[in-house]
């Protein structure tokens, strides 16, 4: 299976004025097609550090992926370090200033003198034209590695990358094999919790295993690397049986499902309908389950027939002043459980104080009310979904 490096390049990157959207992607576009990524580096517009780079990824990977720095501008180094990386000189192609200049037409415009840096490559590099942009990309084939030099734009990213990087690959890596990935997704129960139950499997080499913690839920995460689909998931199979043996009802749901997917699946087994209150959270519990619809939360049905479903099991809620103790906050959720008709009701208050922030969650149902009260001492940005969840998880556990 060969192995992969992103390189982007760009000094905003280093200087925290923009943020890499580009590797995620590349990183999603090389494991459909079986080709394992070990690293992604960001280097800034220097031509030597850039060319230091490459040649230091060449020794451990069979294909390094640049995007950025192939503009016009005197900051865009990115065509002269691969050159300077292969010991090659760069070279003018007169059909890339001709593309350059068709697409400058197009937009109405006349390209400027130093538009004519980008229509020069390193030598024995293949020209990749871009169709939606003005900087041609290219591929240049070493004795060790092969460099593909993609836009940092990223639209143009995206259409170089689909149509030319991974048809190419496809075709000088034919036989890459399969990383199948799995994601369970765990709420009630924290990360080092589920480091103690599941640890051994985490030492696995393939399929691994490996955590990854949000505010008030865990992703446990398998992969697995095979020849073909169907053997990658025979070898993810019985790892994902083991983790829901020991997990057990901790698990709410696997891939693209929420918890507030798992929470309708719930409302719709009892035919109960939800209503809720929320104190200083700034709507955010009322917009999530909202969303439900946008989710395509059911499967098989259209995102219509989705809205529909959504309105029936949750009929809105109220957001209440942020001061609020849990006493109120119950008062509250009867009342509006009684206004709405609806046979559950979800209460859930975050009162903010200096340091920390107290949780205060109270569920209405037929068969009886929970309620808890908490403290949470983590990063305030992350109280509004650590309380969300631990409130939604209350849900569907009925």
């Amino acid at each position: 299976m060969p192995i992969a490096e992103i390189i982007t390049i760009g000094t905003e990157i280093l200087l925290g004025e923009i943020v890499d959207t580009n590797s995620p992607y590349i990183a999603r576009a090389l494991r459909e097609i079986g080709i394992d990524l070990y690293r992604m580096v960001s280097v800034g517009d220097n031509e030597q550090r850039i060319a230091q780079a490459i040649q230091q990824a060449c020794e451990r990977a069979d294909i390094i992926i640049t995007t950025g720095g192939l503009g016009p501008t005197v900051d865009d180094p990115t065509r002269e370090a691969v050159a300077l990386a292969f010991g090659v000189p760069t070279e003018f192609r007169p059909e890339l200033w001709e593309q350059i200049q068709a697409r400058f037409r197009r937009f109405g415009t006349t390209p400027t003198d130093n538009n004519k840096r980008q229509a020069h490559i390193p030598q024995g590099a293949k020209a990749l034209e871009n169709p939606v942009g003005t900087a041609p990309a290219f591929i240049l084939e070493g004795a060790k590695c092969v460099v593909i030099s993609i836009p940092g734009v990223p639209r143009e990213m995206e259409h170089l990358i689909q149509y030319a990087a991974i048809p190419y690959l496809q075709s000088r890596f034919p036989n890459t094999g399969v990383i199948l990935s799995r994601v369970l997704h765990v709420a009630g129960v924290g990360e080092s919790q589920i480091d103690h139950l599941i640890g051994d499997l985490e030492t696995f080499h393939n399929p691994t295993v490996g955590l990854a913690a949000h505010s008030g839920q865990v992703d446990v995460r398998i992969t697995a690397k095979a020849g073909s689909e169907a053997e990658a998931e025979a070898m993810l199979r019985p790892v994902e049986e083991t983790l829901r043996q020991r997990l057990g009802d901790w698990i709410y749901g696997i891939d693209q499902e929420t918890l507030e997917h798992a929470v309708l699946q719930v409302l719709k087994q009892h035919n109960w309908r939800l209503a809720v209150v929320e104190a200083g959270l700034e709507g955010a519990l009322i917009r999530r389950l909202s969303a439900l619809s946008e989710a395509h939360i059911e499967a098989g049905l259209s995102a219509t027939k989705s809205e529909e479903t959504a309105r029936r099991y949750f009929l809105g809620g109220e957001v209440l002043p942020t001061s609020i103790g849990l006493e109120e906050l119950k008062q509250a959720a009867q009342s509006y459980r009684q206004e709405r008709a609806a046979e559950v009701c979800l209460g859930v208050s975050l009162l903010h104080g200096p340091e920390k922030q107290d949780i205060d969650i109270i569920l209405l149902t037929p068969n009886g009310d929970q309620q808890l009260s908490c403290p949470y001492g983590g990063p305030p940005k992350n109280a509004f979904n650590w309380a969300i969840n631990h409130g939604l998880n209350l849900v569907r556990k009925l």
